[in-house]
């Protein structure tokens, strides 16, 4: 029974048709996008078009820049009196700076139109397309935001904390003298004054001394006696009493 169940099983699966897969539909060609310029048209795809616009302007200055650098040596050489001596020369001189002046508006007038084609290619889509972003070669942003952010929130409390506790040892505050103490002070310090004073009083007596005997041993020299009268009578001498001072 099983048997013959799986042979059937697998004899419809073998009749059931496989369902073709659908046909692929080619993709289009892209079409290509014309610009018209001043020489011509640019044709291509949007990207190609625009650069090329811009390499058509790019040159276009460059040209006019260089032509209207020779009209500027041209210029200065016809204003100096040394370069150009006779008249023919002076009118040469002129005449390339006409042609220049024609080649000039020329390319100005081309220069007008390929500005025109840039901005005509610019509108295209898909004709101008953002640079790459450049690859960032440091560190995010949020490692360095984490350190900045720590330091603010921890680290610069602490280091405030830490000051003002030093600030705090380092202010010690002083005790006040006791008032016996200042008052022994100042009786000590009227006592050795009183004691300078005493001395200044002694070492003037002595020098006052010391004068007064210097002066009387220059005034009392040692010199001849003065003879001393002795009464007498009649040819005796008389005893004088003497009187005690």
């Amino acid at each position: 029974m099983e048997r013959s169940a799986r042979t059937s099983i697998a004899d419809l699966m073998q009749e059931i048709p496989a369902v073709p897969a659908p046909p692929t539909v080619p993709t289009p060609p892209p079409v290509p996008f014309v610009v018209q310029t001043g020489t011509g048209q640019i044709t291509g795809a949007p990207t190609e078009v625009y650069q090329a616009a811009q390499a058509q302007r790019r040159e276009l200055r460059n040209q006019l820049e260089r032509l209207e650098s020779q009209r500027q040596d041209l210029r200065n050489e016809l204003r100096s009196d040394g370069n150009v001596d006779n008249a023919v020369d002076r009118a040469g001189v002129e005449s390339r700076i006409k042609e220049l002046d024609g080649r000039i508006s020329a390319v100005d007038q081309q220069l007008a139109k390929a500005d025109a084609a840039v901005a005509q290619a610019a509108a295209i889509p898909g004709a101008t397309t953002e640079p790459p972003r450049p690859a960032r070669s440091g560190p995010p942003d949020e490692i360095i935001a984490i350190p900045i952010v720590f330091t603010l929130a921890v680290l610069m409390p602490l280091a405030i904390a830490y000051s003002r506790r030093i600030w705090k040892k380092g202010a010690t505050v002083v005790a006040p003298i006791p008032k016996d103490v200042t008052d022994r002070l100042d009786a000590m310090g009227q006592a050795v004054e009183s004691i300078a004073i005493e001395v200044e009083r002694i070492g003037e007596g002595q020098r006052f001394l010391t004068r007064v005997m210097s002066d009387k041993g220059k005034s009392l020299g040692v010199g001849a006696a003065e003879p001393i009268p002795v009464p007498q009578v009649h040819g005796e001498q008389v005893a004088v009493p003497r009187y005690e001072r």
